[in-house]
This record gives structure tokens, sequence and C-alpha cells, in this order.
């Protein structure tokens, strides 16, 4: 988790405002040096067992230190590790100068231009994506007709030109595993709302960040606590943005 631990050491500290588990996504606001933010994050649970603690501190996290609550991101518990990704997207300063207008499918359009790319993890484009690219493979945990399953990520990796993975995999820790697997020729990128828009990501050997920033905070609060998937929540106040290695 070397990648959480430099994130969070560069986030200040504020107050928790708000904290929504939704059945897709989990939304954090926070404030911090004066500006107030919203962090998304793809929910993971551990399942649904009677019985089972998800977040021990549920219906309190409000009274936690925005800090404490990033801390979550090491938790080895899925839903809380959901909680402490979101809090480190709330914290983070904004950077708008630096993001651009561009969403993962074009970025992985153009980039991926007669060049063989590696996805780590399944999302709605695909099948737009496929005939743009020179070739492509879809390694995906629950795999999907034409997926291959993630445990080829040591094969498929390093064969690579462009290389895209899901934020996902900052909250499930598999991240930092994946990126050691990336060939120095390749372009990455990590996509998704739940990518911390930091620079950070580029002493990691990331390229190009693919996130989202939220720009109506309570119709996004509303759509997440009611179940709503990522495209409802884009449309209720969500921007797409890109953010590359200067």
């Amino acid at each position: 988790m070397r990648l959480i631990d430099d994130l969070l050491d560069t986030l200040p500290n504020g107050r928790i405002c708000d904290v929504r588990i939704g059945l897709h996504w989990t939304a954090v606001v926070a404030e911090a040096d004066g500006i107030r933010r919203c962090g998304l994050a793809s929910t993971l649970i551990d399942g649904h067992e009677h019985g089972v603690v998800d977040v021990p501190q549920a219906g309190q996290l409000e009274t936690f230190s925005a800090l404490d609550l990033a801390r979550f991101a090491q938790s080895d518990r899925s839903t809380m590790a959901s909680i402490g990704v979101a809090t480190i997207n709330a914290l983070l300063p904004p950077l708008p100068a630096s993001w651009t207008d561009e969403n993962a499918e074009e970025v992985l359009a153009r980039h991926g231009a007669n060049r063989g790319v590696a996805l780590v993890g399944h999302f709605p484009f695909i099948p737009r994506l496929r005939p743009q690219v020179g070739g492509l493979f879809v390694l995906e945990r629950n795999p999907h007709e034409g997926d291959v399953p993630e445990t080829a990520a040591p094969e498929i990796l390093p064969q690579a030109d462009v290389v895209a993975i899901t934020g996902l995999t900052l909250i499930n820790h598999a991240l930092d595993g994946l990126l050691k697997l990336c060939p120095a020729h390749a372009v990455v990128l990590v996509l998704g709302p739940s990518t911390p828009l930091s620079p950070i990501l580029f002493e990691h050997g990331v390229h190009i960040l693919c996130g989202s920033v939220v720009t109506a905070v309570e119709p996004v609060l509303k759509a997440i606590q009611q179940g709503a998937n990522f495209r409802q929540v884009h449309r209720a106040g969500v921007r797409l943005v890109t953010m590359g290695q200067k």
C-alpha cells in the first residue's frame, strides 16, 4: 500500500461533513482549507452474511477527523477502504488548471490506435473501444464474455503498449502490484471515478489519470443513497476529467 501511504502524506486535515454508502458508490464530503468537496469511490463489500459488521463505526463517521477517515483506505475491510479512498478524493487539493474535459474512452482510443491495450477492469465502453485499438485484452476478477481472468496479469501486462487500470484497484490494494507489471515502454493510465487526481500517482509510474470531479454535491449524494449507478451519478452532477503528467 505504498501508493496509499504516499497519498495520505500529502493531504490536509479537515472536517467530515457527510458520508453516504450506496449500492455502487461511496461519497464523502469533507471541508479542508476552507474548501468543501465531495470525493467518490466504488463501494466494495466483503459479503452479505448476517451479523457481519462491515463498518464498526457506522453512524459516527462524521466524528472522525478527515485524515483519520482517509486512513480507512489502508483497511483490509473492503467497505472501510471504499470510505477511505472517497475521503482521499475529497481532501485532494483541486487542480483545475491541470484538467481537461476528456473521458477515459477517448484517451484510450487515442493512445491505443494500432497498439496493444491491456485494460484491468470491465467498462461499458469496451465494445466501442475494441475496433479503435490495435488489440485489447480485458482482465477482470469476474470475467464477462471475451474477458480474461485477472490472474493472467503477469503474462499480459508486460506485453502491452498501453495499460489502463481501474481506480478500484486502489481500494482492493492491488494497484501497487499491477503497476510493477507494466513495462517501461507502456503508456499507463488509471481510470474511473475512484481515481485520485493527484500527481503522486505519476511518481509511481502512471502517466495519465482519468477521473471525476463532483460539481453538484447534493444531487450526487441523493442519487448515491438511492442506489444510482455511475451513469446516473454522472448525470446528477459529475464532470469527467483527464490529468496528464507534466
